[in-house]
């Protein structure tokens, strides 16, 4: 696919971040990239032509308005098709000067540049051939990425990883489909060229395969945006102090009054490799402050959203009959099992040892810590990273992309209605459209199939210089 309007012209744009820097990075790609560096750009070698110049070499030289010195730089040369983008293009690292950016920007617009638009140079490299789309937005998840699981999912898909298990699961129903369509044209002579038995195996293949990644998206979606913690428990048993000494600062206003805490506070720390965003709730319990309930009402939607509960109790207070009710309370608000939930005892410090009654929990995950004096706030960390190391993150196939998500779950609809047609007794022509259907679902997410609506929104969402 080549969409031949992205190479008319030749565009240029702040490849490195906007603002003041020891350097900056200018980035140019388009059929006139070289002859337009030609026109601004002058060579320590006097003798060297850069219209001339090797492929992916590096040239020393200054940029000029006329006589005068803009600034001393590095420019790169790559020639198509080898290039990001799959055109001509270069690169100049020049000082970090704003003035001078914006002057060298300038020069190239003057000399028949434009400024690139939100995520052009990716969208250009994915006309070319050089990325599909599932790949093309992994480049905007690898910018994004804030920490080693991030950026790990990132990299497995910019390599291509996700894309393969797309496209292999696509010709496997192109094949059958084929036959299928040969079908319809000796629809009057009645004859099968397709192994119905064997399409059954393929549909029931397709539809583990595609469930797998549909039910991967969970985990790769938390990993990407970071994984909600939600801290809650009762009013003045450490929360706040908890979150202050997890975040080791002063977020969370700490004080003995009860119910403080009226909306839940933010904040993301990476642990591990992995990005954590601990919310720490409004105290649960009965009140007839009406801000006071609002903010409970919080606390039980952020619980409802979390993957990880830390329910902080308070060790001075704490009986067997308050952990039964920790745990009713618990399993009335909370119907997914899949949630991880830590219950931390806090105030260890005020206490000589622990309660006898604790063995009878076994069951549950238990950490003790004292928030205020910083003691095992390293044990929520390392239970933490353990709770999460389960989630299969090993495939070269998880999904991270909410457009991929619906994707699929519209291309397993598709194969689930394929499957009942057949069973059914469905005539071939019917069941053609759905698997049509499917294909056109799965090619949507490597961009096989697509449009221009779709590319302008992913594309619109990378920063300008990529």
């Amino acid at each position: 696919m080549r969409f031949n309007y992205l190479s008319e012209d030749t565009i240029c744009a702040l490849a490195s971040a906007h603002g003041m820097g020891a350097v900056a990075l200018i980035r140019i790609s388009g059929p006139k990239s070289i002859a337009i560096i030609a026109n601004i750009f002058k060579p320590k070698n006097r003798h060297l032509d850069i219209q001339a110049a090797f492929s992916h070499h590096l040239y020393f030289g200054s940029i000029h308005e006329g006589e005068m010195v803009i600034d001393e730089v590095l420019v790169s040369i790559f020639r198509a098709p080898h290039s990001y983008s799959g055109e001509d293009a270069a690169e100049i690292s020049c000082h970090g000067s704003v003035y001078i950016q914006q002057r060298i920007i300038e020069l190239l617009i003057e000399n028949g540049c434009r400024l690139a638009e939100p995520g052009e140079f990716t969208m250009r490299a994915f006309a070319n051939g050089r990325f599909d789309l599932a790949q093309a937005e992994a480049v905007a998840d690898l910018i994004a990425s804030q920490s080693e699981a991030a950026h790990r999912i990132a990299m497995k898909q910019m390599r291509g990883g996700f894309s393969a298990k797309i496209k292999e699961l696509r010709r496997q129903l192109i094949d059958f489909s084929s036959l299928i369509e040969l079908e319809l044209d000796f629809a009057e002579e009645d004859v099968e060229f397709a192994d119905r038995k064997a399409f059954h195996r393929l549909i029931l293949a397709l539809k583990s395969e595609i469930t797998l990644l549909i039910d991967s998206f969970k985990a790769g979606n938390v990993i990407k945006n970071g994984i909600p913690v939600a801290i809650i428990g009762k009013p003045n048993v450490g929360k706040s102090t908890l979150l202050n000494a997890i975040l080791n600062e002063e977020k969370a206003i700490v004080s003995e009054i009860p119910g403080t805490t009226r909306d839940a506070i933010e904040d993301t720390i990476v642990i591990g490799g992995y990005s954590f965003r601990f919310i720490d709730t409004a105290g649960l319990r009965d009140s007839d402050d009406t801000i006071e309930n609002m903010g409970i009402e919080r606390t039980y939607q952020k619980i409802d959203q979390a993957s990880v509960i830390l329910y902080v109790c308070d060790l001075t207070t704490f009986t067997k009959e308050s952990t039964v009710e920790i745990l009713d309370e618990f399993r009335s608000h909370i119907d997914d099992e899949n949630k991880h939930f830590i219950l931390v005892v806090n105030k260890a410090d005020l206490m000589e040892e622990i309660p006898a009654h604790f063995a009878e929990f076994v069951e549950l995950e238990t950490v003790f810590v004292s928030a205020k004096r910083k003691e095992n706030i390293h044990l929520i960390a390392d239970s933490l990273v353990n709770a999460i190391k389960n989630l299969n993150l090993n495939t070269d196939a998880i999904v991270s992309n909410a457009r991929h998500y619906q994707a699929l779950k519209e291309s397993l609809t598709a194969i689930e209605s394929v499957e009942n047609g057949f069973q059914s007794g469905l005539p071939t022509d019917l069941a053609g459209i759905d698997i049509r259907m499917a294909l056109y679902h799965l090619g949507t997410i490597t961009g096989e199939i697509t449009n221009e609506e779709v590319l302008g929104n992913i594309f619109s969402k990378f920063c300008i210089g990529k």
